[in-house]
């Protein structure tokens, strides 16, 4: 519970918002019980479960930036499927393109043009030489996971504490005194995390150091800035030393920019002169078509092929039957020609300062111990005094119940953001008044909390 907010006043402005969704979402509600007979949980995955009504709504229809839900509601939309629509909902050259390619085939184990365009356009933006093909970015870090250990020879993979990389067994990791656990609640690990992974906290230079010097790390695996407990941004010089440290120590480096696209249209690898060996993204890609890609350098392609015995086209686990069919190949050329590209993200990252402007301006009015990070067009809101500078600092600032109150208000009233996240992006459809709305009810939220 944040200090700054009272329990019991909270706990009846919650109840509040529940009884109003409830009564404002009959036909959601309907649904909702109907597929409880035949959904595990009664939604299609089970993280829709924790939609802050209790239910989810139901959508009818999504365009550019708004949502339409079965019972009429239309909500300006800043989750944007947590950055699969951040080109917008149903794109139209997107939109277009699919429709075109569906006529025409839709998966056929064969490769076509649009794929090779897609390559190229990738490495023009991240540098990259040569490019595979996923249909998530977890399937494209668990595939780059395996190459790493495969040419180095080595066990371990290195992530940060309370990362995010997709549902990649070696990433539910936390580091605790000096030993790599699992993070509390995971499923049905294969082996102890402790055997595959090694978990630092990230900006912790010496400890990043100490964990290369055994010799044991394959790769790391990192996002530029984590995206998962909020916005936590580099320390200036930390990405240098990630680079040279694993230089140095023959370990390889994933940057997976799946979420830190936002940071422009060569995500924060573009931005910030990143050089990673291996690059992996998704989603946004594709529009909101099932995509994703990984990059190699030239380094790593021909240590790929020095691999004699490695069998990337069958057994070593590298793709699926699915990936690089023409549909996703369609919709990753349109997206990334026709909506993702310099001049949107020109128009959104403006907005995402406008919507951190908004907000800290509210945290500021109220004198909340609050702050809110911005990484291009994307922008979060943490309840710590200072932007958290690791994932444990700023998983243990987290306070279901304040989120929960502040979704649900914010819903009641035509606004979406991310769920299990303070995370609000930008789409090229997303408008200054759209942001304007959120700064409005944001501070009606706080001052319904704060006031006496």
């Amino acid at each position: 519970m944040s200090t700054a907010i009272d329990g019991t006043r909270l706990g009846a402005l919650l109840e509040r918002e529940l009884e109003r969704f409830q009564d404002e979402n009959p036909r959601s509600r309907e649904l909702f019980e109907r597929a409880r007979g035949s959904l595990v949980g009664g939604v299609p995955m089970p993280w829709m479960m924790r939609w802050a009504g209790g239910f989810p709504v139901f959508a009818e229809t999504a365009t550019g930036a708004r949502i339409t839900d079965v019972d009429g509601h239309e909500y300006i939309d800043l989750a944007l499927g947590d950055t699969g629509a951040m080109a917008g909902h149903s794109p139209g050259p997107t939109a277009a393109a699919v429709a075109r390619q569906s006529a025409r085939g839709i998966t056929t184990m064969l490769p076509t043009e649009d794929a090779i365009w897609v390559a190229e356009e990738l490495s023009r933006r991240f540098g990259m030489a040569r490019w595979l093909y996923t249909l998530t970015a977890t399937d494209a870090n668990r595939a780059a996971l395996r190459l790493c250990r495969q040419i180095t020879g080595r066990p371990k993979v290195l992530v940060y504490s309370y990362c995010y990389h997709g549902s990649v067994d070696e990433a539910f990791a936390v580091g605790q005194g000096g030993r790599t656990t699992a993070r509390a609640g995971n499923v049905g690990a294969p082996v102890d995390v402790g055997e595959t992974t090694v978990a630092i906290e990230f900006n912790d230079v010496p400890a990043l150091e100490a964990a290369l010097a055994t010799g044991e790390i394959a790769v790391v695996l990192a996002e530029p800035a984590m995206t998962n407990m909020g916005i936590i941004l580099p320390d200036a010089g930390y990405l240098d030393a990630l680079r040279e440290l694993t230089r140095a120590a023959g370990t390889l480096l994933i940057i997976d920019e799946t979420h830190t696209f936002s940071a422009g249209p060569g995500g924060c690898t573009q931005a910030w002169r990143l050089d990673p060996d291996v690059l992996v993204i998704g989603k946004a890609i594709g529009g909101g078509v099932p995509s994703g890609a990984l990059g190699l350098s030239p380094a790593v392609l021909e240590r790929m092929f020095d691999e004699a015995d490695a069998d990337y086209e069958d057994t070593g686990g590298i793709g699926g039957t699915l990936a690089g069919n023409p549909l996703s190949s369609a919709a990753m050329r349109a997206t990334l020609e026709h909506t993702l590209h310099a001049d949107a993200f020109a128009h959104t990252i403006p907005l995402a300062t406008r919507f951190a402007a908004g907000v800290q301006g509210v945290i500021d009015e109220h004198h909340l111990p609050w702050n809110i990070t911005q990484l291009g067009c994307r922008a979060e809101y943490q309840f710590l005094p200072e932007p958290a500078r690791d994932g444990t600092t700023a998983f243990h600032a987290n306070d279901d119940a304040l989120e929960r109150y502040l979704h649900l208000h914010a819903q009641n009233r035509g606004v979406l953001i991310t769920p299990f996240h303070n995370m609000a992006l930008m789409a090229p459809s997303t408008s200054e008044g759209d942001v304007d709305r959120h700064t409005e009810v944001f501070g009606e939220a706080v001052h319904d909390l704060t006031s006496s």
